[in-house]
């Protein structure tokens, strides 16, 4: 069966990065607390008293405008059943619309936001908190022009929150059309394109600015729960992300390819949801405090098997796209889980930090088939040698310190903030038995030092903290996969003291080799007979 190497360098005919689904926050900065509310009808629209009349009439004012918009233009309007399939309901209104851009379908659904209530006093006073309340949604359900299918969800209540969903995916399809370049369309991706070096260049292109246009374009056309006044006073929108995307999507040129690959990462790769191992995918540190589960979940279901990486709120999942196309995907719900706030002008940054961690999911798939180190390169590691005029003591392969060091740098690959002494002793020591305690920071420097000589691990510029190279990465996994898959088990199996029923295929030839062996030592009158 073909690596998980060869089936992405010999059988993919395109690879496409891209975002894909963004599911953004429209909010107003300056109402979003109980004294900014007060404000905004006292100070900003002259009222004496800030009142519930006032934000009723506010929501009767707008949802008169909902209704005079649709019947203006003639849009259906559908009330949701509770736990109604939204999107099922709007794929039919979709399938009948003809025209190129437009409101296709009005949804109303009840559901719950974070909205202020009020307590009475005295007398035309009143107390304001922000609470859940459960009020009237419109889902305006859109065709565009360049980003194709899309929502907008408006709540009818102060602070009027709204939601925006937009796919990547279908922006970049549109951007192909109008470039006039032919492509063959995959769910939610794309299956073959004439150009697929523009198409990648399309997918990079794809901006906070676009994002940004839309939502303008968009809240210019559709009623808006600000009159013209209260925008000009700063009462304006803003976006931020709830949830993004980025993935990943390698076409296989037939399905068999598709599921020998999975056959081989899922052999390779059971154990990915430990906390561990989990940095090598996120570049993240687990800490005491970093809320988890941490969990890895295979699903083979039917034919199509998946692999689930579950970090803090993040999600990284792998699939089979139609059975022809693999699909690397980020799914961020909360973009502090990587130190990023929501803002959308870090959509680019994001977008490049999901590229990554993709990227580096697939360089662990396929380094853990393909980690044999040449000759040179293992004599190196396992003999003294001189970098740079220091001595580099050499890494004996099966010594047991050495074998707790490498594998635990199996565990702390990718870490965007490196590791210190500390994190890395904390993982060796416990491998190290019966006596761990005898790991003292003296030892683990001297062990970094040697790590460092040999251009194991790199120290980040004015810090005490390091990464793991290439180099690095390479030689801990084929010194913890040879001795744990090779070497353990191999002897194992040929130990004549360990009873078993049914001798294993290795064990019968070492116990034929051994016999040989002893009858030649003997003709050879080496031993007395």
């Amino acid at each position: 069966m073909p690596t998980v190497t060869r089936l992405l360098q010999d059988h993919v005919t395109l690879t496409c990065e891209c975002i894909d689904r963004m599911y953004l926050n429209g909010y107003v900065p300056t109402l979003q607390t109980p004294g900014q509310l007060v404000r905004f009808y006292s100070d900003h629209r002259g009222q004496p008293i800030a009142s519930p009349v006032l934000c009723g009439r506010h929501t009767a004012s707008f949802v008169q405008a909902v209704e005079t918009f649709a019947a203006r233009h003639h849009i259906p309007m559908v009330h949701f059943p509770k736990h109604a399939r939204k999107e099922a309901i709007a794929r039919k209104y979709f399938a009948r619309y003809r025209g190129s851009e437009g409101v296709v379908l009005i949804g109303v659904a009840q559901e719950r936001m974070r909205g202020f209530r009020a307590t009475k006093l005295a007398a035309g006073q009143f107390s304001w908190t922000r609470q859940p309340v459960c009020v009237k949604h419109y889902y305006f359900y859109l065709l565009d022009r360049d980003f194709g299918p899309a929502f907008i969800k408006i709540g009818t209540y102060l602070p009027f929150p709204i939601k925006v969903w937009l796919n990547g995916h279908e922006w970049v399809k549109r951007q192909l059309e109008h470039a006039r370049i032919p492509y063959r369309s995959l769910d939610n991706g794309i299956l073959s394109v004439a150009d697929p070096a523009r198409c990648q260049a399309l997918c990079d292109a794809l901006s906070a600015d676009h994002v940004e246009a839309f939502f303008r374009k968009w809240l210019g056309r559709l009623p808006h729960p600000f009159a013209a006044a209260d925008r000009r006073a700063g009462y304006r929108y803003q976006l931020s992300i709830i949830q993004l995307e980025v993935s990943a999507t390698h076409v296989f040129q037939r399905p068999l390819q598709g599921r020998q690959f999975f056959e081989e990462v899922l052999r390779e790769h059971l154990d990915l949801g430990r906390p561990e191992q989990v940095q090598l995918v996120f570049g993240r540190k687990v800490i005491r405090t970093t809320p988890g589960p941490f969990r890895t979940r295979l699903i083979t279901h039917d034919v199509d098997p998946s692999l689930s990486i579950f970090y803090k709120h993040s999600k990284l999942k792998q699939y089979l796209k139609e059975g022809r196309a693999l699909r690397t995907e980020l799914t961020i719900n909360d973009p502090w889980d990587f130190h990023v706030r929501k803002s959308l002008r870090h959509l680019g940054y994001l977008r490049q930090l999901g590229q990554h961690i993709t990227r580096r999911l697939l360089a662990s798939e396929r380094v853990s088939q393909d980690c044999a180190p040449s000759e040179a390169l293992f004599h190196q590691v396992i003999l003294p040698s001189t970098h740079n005029g220091l001595r580099a003591p050499g890494l004996r392969f099966g010594e047991p310190r050495v074998m707790a060091l490498l594998s635990a740098l199996c565990a702390f690959l990718h870490l965007v903030d490196g590791f210190t002494n500390r994190d890395l002793r904390d993982r060796v020591a416990p491998l190290l038995t019966p006596q761990p305690e005898t790991y003292t920071a003296a030892r683990m420097t001297y062990d970094l030092r040697r790590l460092r000589r040999k251009g194991f691990i790199q120290r980040l510029p004015d810090r005490n903290r390091y990464v793991v190279t290439a180099k690095g990465r390479r030689i801990a996994l084929f010194f913890s996969k040879t001795y744990t898959r090779i070497l353990r088990p191999g002897l194992g199996a040929c130990d004549p003291t360990l009873p078993t029923e049914t001798p294993t295929p290795l064990a019968h030839a070492f116990h034929q080799l051994d016999h040989i062996i002893t009858t030649l030592v003997q003709e050879a009158h080496l031993i007395a007979s």
